[in-house]
């Protein structure tokens, strides 16, 4: 995680609720690592707020008055892509879920996760992977009754399974992410561990009926 010369990352709060996104920024700033530079309410107050202050974590709710908190932080990261976003969010869609992994946010979590879990989040947050709590998948359930409460798949595990998903081989799919062969091939095999599944169509199948990808 990008922080500042004495080690606090400074963070901006993004809630639909003034009161909710003031509590949180004073409880964060208790903490030593991280300092509260800003709170907003809107998609429009986030962004300004944040080209502004800069930060290097955001906490924001998926759902705003004037937008998706989505917006937000396509607008964020397309000025200042260092930044972490945290998504907090009730129930999403498959669809949903998918742009949350395409927009490049760092973390999605449940709108009443506990302070620790949020606390960890963004001590953990990273530019190149995206950690999804698993309540966000286990309620998708399958024709067959398949449920997942493994560890959450990050945001480029998604990615290459979406590829796969597609048709296209681990060479393929490398390509198509701009990595090396033997990195594709470590998520894939990160991505089999996750689903319990066998082969990488048990994989995509899994997936399916999850509801993970289309």
């Amino acid at each position: 995680m990008s922080v500042n010369c004495i080690g606090i990352s400074r963070v901006v709060v993004v809630s639909r609720h003034a009161l909710v996104g003031e509590l949180l920024a004073a409880s964060l700033s208790r903490h030593d690592d991280f300092q509260s530079v800003g709170a907003a309410g809107t998609v429009k107050q986030a962004v300004a707020l944040c080209l502004e202050r800069r930060p290097d974590v955001v906490v924001m709710d998926y759902q705003l008055p004037d937008a998706s908190g989505l917006d937000a932080a396509e607008q964020i990261l397309a000025q200042l892509p260092d930044a972490r976003i945290i998504l907090l969010a009730d129930g999403l869609s498959a669809e949903e879920l998918h742009r949350v992994v395409e927009t490049g946010v760092s973390g999605l979590l449940p709108l009443d996760a506990p302070l620790d879990s949020l606390l960890e989040a963004l001590r953990h947050a990273c530019p190149t992977a995206m950690a999804v709590h698993p309540c966000f998948l286990i309620p998708s359930i399958g024709p067959e009754g398949v449920t997942f409460d493994g560890p959450p798949l990050t945001r480029r595990e998604l990615q290459v399974l979406g590829l796969l998903a597609d048709g296209s081989d681990a060479r393929a799919a490398a390509r198509n992410l701009e990595i090396s062969l033997n990195t594709c091939r470590g998520y894939i095999k990160a991505v089999l561990a996750k689903l319990g599944a066998h082969s990488q169509l048990e994989a995509v199948a899994t997936a399916r009926q999850l509801r993970l990808i289309a």
